[in-house]
């Protein structure tokens, strides 16, 4: 896209906004202060800079679904580079992982809260505060990507995708979206809905939790423990 100064700066306080809701989004649930967050969001200007200078009209590619892709690649690179996810959340959220993907197999169905923490070992009320402590690690790349996709496949390739014209692409092949629809219309009810509010109809966990009279704390739950079962799913795919 060939803008003059002024119509790029234009171009930049329209979408600012969105730059600010997308960091918003993915830091959510990162332990990062106010000052970090404001580094996040120059970076995804910088994102959305570059969107303006790479994209082609012609494309059959709406801008602002290229600018996010951008905005959101600037970001996770960013947030890569600063290994924001604690050694130790990584821990719990394996060990959560193991525990989903060996009960899964024992039970040829996707398990409940309560066989999971009897699997662990541990109370409920323990399982509830596992879930709180380990649900800043982001869902498929927080944005619906396979799991490490730019690790395994490169930033490169991934803007290659979307330079095609085919964002659609990265969601990899047909067997892991058939089986990621799959695991997503298997999840309980509530976790489903969670899912669905949240990346879907954009409300935050406060308001889900109005519409669906649960307290924040027990939303963000249900997602923490939503992502842990996509997760499962994916990497046994990728």
């Amino acid at each position: 896209m060939t803008v003059d100064k002024k119509e790029r700066d234009e171009l930049i306080m329209k979408y600012a906004p969105l730059v600010k809701n997308i960091v918003g989004r993915m830091a959510s649930k990162l332990p990062i202060d106010v000052s970090d967050r404001e580094d996040l969001i120059n970076v995804g200007i910088i994102g959305l800079m570059s969107a303006l200078e790479k994209f082609d009209k012609s494309r059959k590619v709406q801008f602002e679904t290229y600018a996010r892709f951008r905005i959101r690649g600037a970001v996770l690179d960013e947030l890569r580079a600063r290994d924001w996810v604690p050694r130790s959340t990584r821990s719990k959220d394996n060990r959560l992982e193991d525990a989903f993907s060996h009960l899964q197999k024992k039970l040829g169905r996707s398990p409940d809260e309560e066989e999971v923490a009897r699997h662990l070992g541990i109370s409920l009320d323990e399982y509830f505060k596992l879930l709180d402590e380990s649900r800043c690690v982001s869902i498929i790349s927080s944005e619906d990507l396979p799991h490490n996709y730019f690790d395994n496949h490169g930033q490169d390739e991934a803007m290659e995708k979307i330079d095609s014209g085919n964002p659609l692409d990265l969601l990899a092949n047909r067997e892991l979206k058939a089986k990621l629809k799959e695991a997503i219309d298997d999840l309980p009810e509530k976790e489903r809905l969670v899912l669905s509010l949240y990346y879907y109809e954009e409300l935050t966990m406060k308001e889900i939790g109005k519409v669906m009279e649960l307290t924040e704390s027990r939303v963000c739950q249900l997602h923490a423990q939503a992502t842990v079962r996509l997760r499962t799913v994916v990497k046994n795919l990728v």
